[in-house]
């Protein structure tokens, strides 16, 4: 593949976090490939917007265009994997590619209702002590070089009840059928709430695959960095070449 042929990757990151979840995957993607990672609406530099699907996918296709060369390979992860499939529906023509990491759990029926209660809670805890959990668990689980950018940047909880609101009951399998370009279902071994659905998911799509990290969560990006960059990468050096 030469520089002319490299695949732009837009990364998008999922609940509560922003784009510095990607420090990593930035970092070791940047040589071969023209990478950028977004913040949703609500989310870090953008945390005063409001919150709607229809301005994910704008700011998702802002950042396609930013990188030049055509379509991009999206990369989700959980609600930036929603996000992502709405994208995939509203502007196909914009994408070459999908990996969904941690988004191929129904949000219908009764496996959202967990969801649901724990969006109508976050809002009555004080959003310091949130914040002091969420850095305690990080800085336990995970090298600091993997998760510092997250910790910088905040946490979104302010955000979380309206994303959550607005992707529950709205995905299922049947929201593949809108994707023309090849798919790439990237879980976490141990992710077992939000791979639930993945073979549904493949099957509901004529070039998707399915690639597990092995004993990762569903923070596979933190749990295994450099397999998650590497099923990323490989992905994009397969796509095919356009125009």
């Amino acid at each position: 593949m030469t520089a002319a042929d490299a695949v732009p990757i837009v990364l998008v990151h999922g609940t509560r976090f922003s784009a510095g979840q990607w420090s990593t995957q930035l970092a070791a993607l940047r040589d071969e490939f023209p990478v950028a990672a977004v913040d949703l609406p609500g989310h870090g530099e953008r945390s005063a917007q409001p919150w709607s699907l229809s301005a994910a996918t704008e700011i998702i296709a802002s950042a396609v265009d930013s990188l030049g060369h055509g379509p991009a390979l999206v990369v989700g992860h959980s609600l930036g994997g929603y996000a992502s499939l709405e994208f995939a529906r509203r502007r196909p023509e914009r994408l070459r590619g999908l990996v969904l990491a941690g988004a191929s759990a129904s949000t219908r029926g009764l496996r959202a209702l967990p969801y649901r209660w724990v969006a109508g809670l976050v809002p009555r805890v004080p959003a310091d002590r949130l914040t002091r959990r969420n850095d305690r668990l990080l800085r336990r689980l995970y090298p600091p070089d993997v998760v510092e950018a997250t910790i910088r940047s905040g946490y979104a909880f302010h955000t979380l009840p309206a994303a959550w609101g607005d992707v529950l009951g709205r995905f299922d399998a049947g929201a593949m059928r809108h994707v023309r370009a090849p798919v790439l279902i990237l879980n976490g071994e141990k992710d077992t709430l939000f791979r639930a659905g993945e073979e549904d998911f493949a099957r509901a799509h004529p070039h998707a695959r399915v690639e597990l990290i092995p004993r990762a969560r569903h923070l596979a990006n933190f749990d295994d960095p450099d397999a998650f960059t590497d099923a990323v990468r490989r992905f994009a050096r397969g796509l095919p070449v356009v125009g």
